[in-house]
């Protein structure tokens, strides 16, 4: 196998407490820390882990965003990917319009394998990895907790709601990452040095040809409502009558 991409997301960092916009027009992005996706680190480093084995010559990360997302393309040099490809764009694009951009680059590319984190977390969507498999052509493995390349094909380990099935898949094809695949490495001072002089391409999202028609659209964002503050019982019988009041039992 000669090449891996993989997805890099901008989104708010985990840790931070989302706060939504006055006018209900979406999330407050203003001075909010920004990283990579999780699940697209853990994507990361299963492609350097396959790289590492020897199973792969080049892992190329790619982003789609304002220049700002140059910040986690470097954070993913940092991490051990050879290079990275931004695809400019002004605004958020919605998951179908992702997927035809990361199609084109994977052609472009004459990528071996697709990795992505199995959902972002910003939209919890989890559609960008089907949809590539799909305008792509490619079989797809989701939700991949096991990953083993064996020459052109690969046995995959997923996690599925009755527990795990494991499959086997031709190469190229469309993996997407769940959260026991691995846990990605820390980035080192002298890594973040190193990627300072690794390449990184900015793409005009026009210079691809892909139709850019919005199939989503936000009417309104709102915080999800409070919860109800719980009370204290003393016995059962407490305990029973309250849930008989709220209709429970």
């Amino acid at each position: 196998m000669r090449k891996i991409l993989v997805g890099v997301k901008r989104v708010v960092d985990y840790n931070v407490r989302v706060r939504v916009k006055p006018d209900g027009s979406g999330v407050a992005l203003e001075g909010v820390k920004m990283s990579v996706n999780p699940f697209d680190e853990i994507a990361l480093e299963e492609a350097l882990r396959i790289k590492e084995r020897g199973e792969a010559a080049e892992v190329v990360a790619v982003s789609i965003g304002t220049d700002e997302a140059q910040q986690q393309l470097r954070t993913a040099l940092a991490m051990g990917a050879d290079r990275a490809i931004l695809v400019k764009v002004t605004e958020a694009v919605d998951p179908l319009v992702a997927s035809r951009v990361l199609t084109e680059i994977a052609k472009r590319e004459n990528a071996d394998l697709v990795i992505l984190g199995k959902q972002a977390i910003d939209d919890d969507a989890a559609q960008t990895a089907p949809m590539v498999a799909a305008l792509w052509g490619r079989p797809q493995a989701t939700f991949a907790s096991k990953i083993a390349i064996n020459g052109g094909t690969a046995i995959v380990t997923r996690e599925v709601d009755a527990g795990l099935e494991t499959i086997e898949v031709d190469l190229p094809a469309v993996f997407s990452a769940d959260l026991r695949l691995n846990e990605p490495r820390y980035v080192k001072l002298p890594d973040i040095m190193k990627a300072k002089k690794k390449p990184l391409d900015v793409v005009e999202f026009a210079s691809l040809g892909v139709t850019a028609d919005v199939g989503l659209k936000t009417v309104f964002v709102e915080p999800p409502k409070p919860r109800a503050k719980g009370i204290v019982v003393k016995d059962v019988a407490e305990l029973v009558d309250a849930l008989k009041k709220k209709g429970l039992v």
